[in-house]
């Protein structure tokens, strides 16, 4: 039996409802993973205040994606597989390139390439990045300042993806067509 509800706005911690607020004006819906956090006001109170740096840096919505989807298969997380693999089709990225990062292939556009190669790096060794990575990485266009704010991004998934492992939050019909399980 797991342990952790799917709150609601109604049912959720009084602490912990402005932070759904939040992400239910930003998603247009409530994502299960939200209503899983919101037990604990602190974790979903810093993963929107994440979030809202994370969306309001130097990367696109789809550069974004890119990253949370590529560490949500490194991190083998289904639920935040399926949701990221969503939004990212939504942000116009080629199916074959979401296809790619859900099978732990880079995608084929370059600049999407450097940043799922980068973010795949980052998880896989803990930070212990060499410098060929990094070269690669500014190589493609990027500049220093991208590669820290990548640790951001990285951050930001390690939440979702660690709190939907423990949680395990039902997968909502709206992500069913990319489910995924780790292969």
């Amino acid at each position: 039996m797991n342990s952790f509800p799917v709150h609601t706005l109604q049912s959720a911690p009084e602490a912990s409802r402005t932070s759904l607020e939040a992400l239910q004006t930003a998603f247009g819906t409530l994502p299960n993973i939200a209503g899983a956090m919101a037990a604990s006001p602190v974790l979903i109170g810093g993963l929107v205040a994440l979030f809202g740096k994370v969306h309001s840096g130097s990367f696109s919505e789809d550069q974004i994606q890119v990253v949370l989807l590529t560490d949500a298969v490194a991190n083998a997380s289904p639920w935040a597989v399926a949701f990221h693999s969503t939004l990212a089709l939504r942000q116009g990225i080629a199916p074959a390139d979401v296809e790619a990062i859900r099978n732990g292939r880079l995608p084929g556009d370059p600049k999407h390439a450097a940043l799922s190669g980068l973010a795949r790096a980052m998880i896989e060794r803990r930070g212990h990045l060499s410098r060929h990575d990094m070269d690669s990485f500014l190589h493609a266009g990027f500049e220093p300042a991208h590669l820290l704010e990548v640790v951001t991004i990285v951050a930001a998934s390690a939440i979702t993806n660690y709190t939907a492992t423990i949680t395990q939050p039902p997968l909502e019909a709206s992500f069913q067509a990319q489910a995924w399980t780790a292969g």
